[in-house]
């Protein structure tokens, strides 16, 4: 299980899509995105003034079929990145005076359950 540990601030949370939070192309091989295990009611968790972005490689063809989707779910989001290229996805942030390291990344097996252990160290 991964294991994070954030400062009290609010976060801004980057999800993939497909295989994180969708069953990898379900959209296409099923005609209908099927959530993850874990993954509504770990997105559901996330508190309100923290910030969701979505990053995906789905092209805008598939734009209303995903935000009907979320919506439909009640999935909170702020924005959603398409077309994507299939790599990596590489993340540069500042680490704060405080030591405070800022850019943090999970990485989880495809269409997987999210198991993640979250804690708020307040002296952060």
């Amino acid at each position: 299980m991964n294991k994070l540990i954030l400062s009290s601030l609010n976060h801004t949370w980057l999800f993939d899509l497909d295989g994180t939070i969708v069953k990898h192309n379900g959209y296409k091989i099923d005609g209908c995105d099927t959530l993850i295990k874990g993954a509504e009611e770990f997105l559901k968790s996330i508190p309100n003034g923290d910030m969701v972005v979505f990053i995906t490689s789905r092209t805008d063809e598939y734009r209303g079929l995903t935000e009907r989707f979320l919506v439909e779910h009640g999935i909170r989001y702020d924005h959603i990145i398409y077309n994507a290229p299939f790599g990596e996805r590489i993340l540069f942030n500042d680490r704060k005076p405080s030591g405070l390291e800022t850019a943090l990344a999970v990485n989880l097996e495809r269409d997987e359950e999210i198991r993640l252990n979250i804690s708020i160290d307040e002296s952060r």
